[in-house]
């Protein structure tokens, strides 16, 4: 049924002077700051929170302590069978020197011990003849005390010659000096190495830590005992870790290097690669949705709810936890933010800014 022309100009009246009526009522409410503002579906109040700021970096866990195995005397490698990764036990022969140098070496610690014996032999005659001709009045006193002394030498002699021949034989002979795994090796059959070198590096059996190097500003934040966790990059079980040692990086990169040992029973294998997140101090931050977050030119904005519509807002933002992030600074607790299609929002009306190049 059709409604009679002044009917209609009856009720639209109503309705504008009720609309007026709510608009007077509520004016008053609007005239105030953020906290006035009637809050909006798609919006989100900003609420202080306290969390702890979280300092993350690659770890490689490695021994304590690892032993290098070198060559004593000069000579042609031979029987070197170790490989990267094989067990070694503590006494094992590892590999052998042979060849003209080692042989030559042999030849005169041999020829030193002879000739320390024959000395030997000599002064214990001479001893000898000196008792007994002290016994006879030919000889005197002092002349067996000296006889005596030359023969303790020479009996020092030849001790020291036998133990630089024992010696040499032992190092025809690379032993290992513990028990552990073998992490390189620097020789190889055929060789003909020189006194000092390297022949390989053992990993001894014993403690694993994890050693990690942490950048920025923040890291001179870290202190011994602060606690965390080692994620394996393969996956696995996160292993419960503490700070045992903070040093300054030896390279040019700078850093901290930070060596964490294990607070649990939890395995890990050396060489194991995987990400340190250590607990820091905790804060208190303004925290928003993620998806409040935009980012434009380098920074980061949000959309503030107000009275006059949404306005963009610079923010710094900090750690986050979940969907939420937090705010370190422009924006208070209590405003509202946009965090439903803020992206699509704050970019609303670019298609008509934009200008095509001629």
């Amino acid at each position: 049924m059709a409604i009679p022309r002044a009917s209609r100009r009856r009720l639209a009246a109503t309705i504008s002077a009720v609309s007026w009526l709510a608009c007077a009522l509520c004016g008053p409410a609007y005239a105030g700051g953020p906290s006035a503002v009637a809050p909006s579906a798609s919006t989100v109040v900003a609420q202080r929170q306290t969390l702890s700021v979280p300092f993350t970096a690659y770890g490689e866990v490695e021994p304590t302590s690892i032993v290098t195995v070198s060559f004593v005397d000069s000579g042609t490698v031979s029987d070197l069978h170790a490989l990267p990764g094989s067990p070694v036990t503590a006494g094992q022969v590892l590999a052998r020197l042979s060849g003209p140098q080692m042989q030559a070496l042999l030849t005169q610690r041999e020829t030193a011990l002879q000739s320390a014996q024959a000395h030997f032999d000599a002064a214990a005659h001479a001893l000898a003849t000196a008792r007994g001709q002290l016994a006879t009045h030919l000889s005197t006193r002092q002349a067996v005390d000296t006889a005596v002394s030359e023969l303790a030498a020479a009996r020092a002699g030849v001790q020291t010659a036998q133990a630089q021949l024992a010696e040499a034989h032992a190092s025809e002979a690379i032993k290992a000096p513990i028990a552990g795994s073998v992490v390189a090796v620097q020789a190889a059959n055929g060789e003909q190495a020189h006194a000092g070198q390297a022949l390989l590096t053992i990993s001894p059996r014993g403690p694993l830590w994890v050693r990690a190097k942490y950048y920025g500003d923040d890291a001179s934040a870290l202190r011994v005992g602060m606690t965390g966790r080692f994620a394996p990059a393969g996956g696995g079980t996160p292993i419960p870790v503490s700070v045992a040692t903070i040093a300054p990086a030896v390279g040019t990169d700078g850093g901290l290097q930070v060596g964490l040992v294990p607070t649990s029973n939890l395995q890990w294998m050396s060489g194991q690669w995987g990400t340190v997140t250590l607990d820091g101090p905790s804060t208190q931050f303004v925290m928003v949705p993620t998806a409040a977050l935009i980012l434009d030119r380098g920074e980061w904005w949000v959309l503030v709810h107000t009275a006059s519509g949404d306005r963009p807002r610079r923010v710094v933002p900090g750690p986050a936890r979940g969907w939420q992030t937090g705010i370190v600074s422009g924006l208070q607790p209590g405003e509202q933010v946009v965090a439903q299609d803020a992206f699509l929002e704050y970019h609303r009306g670019i298609a008509e800014n934009y200008q095509p190049p001629d």
